[in-house]
């Protein structure tokens, strides 16, 4: 049965994402408040969490999710060959609404599904979600929703969806934004737009001017 946990309350916080953290290690889902919406969120190297997680929201491996970070030096140890255009990103878009996809450091032991060898990365703005991250290190993480359905605003409309399949529901409040991140590709050639976001291809062409919009 889920469990729920409003982390409003600052006496209950710290004992809270201690066992958060005990759950993620033992293979268990989280869902979690995020600077735009809620997210399902797994131990990002365990691949029987991960099929968990995507099984949970009715996707498939096609659909891999993205890793939240709790700091943005965590991508030298995701991200093959680290350049100053992602450096440049993530100083002055991290902590925030822009998932980096970029060439996966092909020594990591995980599976994430078929991300023919990619990792979308991610720093959340959200005091909750860092502290947790800070416990548990890199998490798999995709929108608390069923595949096709809104992004859950709330707790409530995460546990909803989700129900039981997911082990503890922390209540962070309403996500103001209810818009999910700005997704830019660069693993290839060409810097690509993948999805709209908060975070427009205006802001990022200052620094990726050969920047191609996919979602226009």
């Amino acid at each position: 049965m889920s469990r729920r946990f409003d982390v409003s309350q600052e006496e209950i916080r710290e004992l809270v994402f201690d066992e958060c953290a005990r759950v993620v290690d033992t293979g268990n889902l989280l869902v979690i408040p995020t600077d735009t919406v809620y997210g399902i969120a797994a131990d990002a190297f365990s691949a029987s969490a991960v099929a968990t997680l995507l099984a949970a929201k009715g996707r498939g491996r096609d659909m891999p999710p993205p890793v939240l970070v709790p700091r943005a030096e965590t991508i030298f140890g995701l991200v093959d060959g680290v350049d100053e255009t992602v450096l440049a990103l993530t100083a002055k878009f991290w902590p925030g609404p822009l998932t980096i996809i970029a060439n996966a450091q092909p020594s990591l032991d995980w599976d994430l599904g078929d991300t023919h060898g990619t990792v979308a990365v991610r720093m959340p703005d959200d005091e909750s979600a860092l502290a947790l991250l800070g416990r548990t290190g890199p998490l798999a993480v995709s929108s608390a929703n069923i595949s096709g359905q809104p992004a859950a605003r709330t707790a409530d409309e995460a546990q909803e969806m989700l129900g039981d399949d997911v082990d503890i529901y922390v209540d962070g409040g309403v996500r103001e934004s209810g818009m999910s991140s700005t997704i830019i590709d660069l693993s290839g050639d060409v810097p690509r737009i993948l999805r709209r976001g908060p975070i427009t291809a205006e802001d990022l062409r200052e620094i990726v001017p050969e920047l191609i919009d996919l979602d226009g």
